[in-house]
């Protein structure tokens, strides 16, 4: 069984959308969505230097573009999707819960309700490599920072001010290598960003919603969720609440999934899955270079 996932806040580079756009119909597409939502993802994704595609009104659009651009090349079927953050909402698309252009809008939405709120306090995330969660999680707590992506692997993403990173740099948890500050604008995934989930719940009234056309995992909880209706109410809460993808990995292997494949720009999901998931066979959609060996991957495993 296939499994495609999507990446979340991060995962862009300066250009990496520059290939993708070679693509037949790609540009157009692109443009259209662009034009959609008010924003020019073409420059963004090919021109646009690190800090300008760091901001959240930004990436958060350019990454569900991207993905929903290099999975539509892909061409596949798979048996489950899911995503990181705010590619659940690329996940959401690809199973037939809403469609691309209102994956678009919703996006938009969302980014720019989370750079809002981010912009009211200085916030941020860091990612902690090693350690045993048991020992972490009340070490975060201490600080006053929260757990906001529990990422398995040994990963785990802490989330609050600037001051109480800061602190966390200085004072790392027993176990922990390393503590990695992020390349986000804010405190995702936590209290900070209450505001946002406001935005993002007037906005899905006005979604179109159909159920799941295959299996959709939550990365609140790792469950599978059968309805459209449930999918969006996860989407509008999970702004202000933990990732869980540690949990969205225990359910992979209890789907009996052999193979993932991360859409673009891939990389950062599958590194989790190599650690978590021994003998689960990955592939990163990095550029359009890498399509066949995904579709020759699908074509293995995709039977369920």
């Amino acid at each position: 069984m296939l499994v495609l996932v999507a990446p979340g806040q991060g995962a862009q580079t300066p250009g990496f959308l520059t290939p993708w756009l070679d693509l037949p119909g790609a540009s157009d597409r692109i443009a259209g969505w662009s034009d959609a939502i008010g924003l020019d993802l073409a420059h963004y994704g090919t021109k646009a230097d690190a800090d300008e595609i760091r901001d959240t009104a930004v990436a958060q659009p350019l990454l569900v573009a991207a993905g929903l651009l290099s999975a539509a090349a892909l061409d596949a079927s798979p048996g489950v999707v899911a995503g990181h953050s705010v590619g659940e909402i690329t996940a959401a698309a690809l199973a037939g819960v809403i469609d691309d252009e209102a994956a678009l809008r919703f996006v938009r939405t969302r980014g720019l309700g989370m750079a809002e709120a981010a912009a009211a306090t200085r916030t941020g995330m860091a990612a902690l490599l090693g350690g045993d969660p048991a020992v972490t999680v009340p070490h975060l707590e201490k600080l006053g920072l929260t757990p906001a992506n529990v990422n398995g692997g040994g990963q785990i993403v802490a989330a609050g001010t600037a001051e109480q990173i800061a602190a966390l740099v200085q004072d790392m948890p027993e176990g922990v290598r390393r503590v990695v500050e992020l390349k986000v604008a804010g405190a995702f995934h936590t209290h900070h960003m209450a505001p946002a989930v406001e935005k993002l719940r007037a906005a899905a009234g006005e979604l179109k919603v159909a159920d799941p056309a295959v299996t959709y995992v939550s990365n609140a909880d790792g469950k599978t969720v059968a309805t459209g209706t449930e999918v969006i109410t996860r989407l509008v809460g999970q702004v202000a609440n933990p990732v869980r993808w540690d949990l969205c990995m225990e359910t992979f292997k209890e789907l009996g999934v052999t193979a993932i494949v991360e859409a673009a720009p891939g990389g950062t999901l599958v590194g989790l899955a190599k650690r978590a998931l021994p003998g689960v066979k990955t592939l990163a959609l990095k550029t359009p270079d890498d399509l066949d060996a995904a579709r020759a991957l699908i074509s293995e495993h995709a039977g369920a």
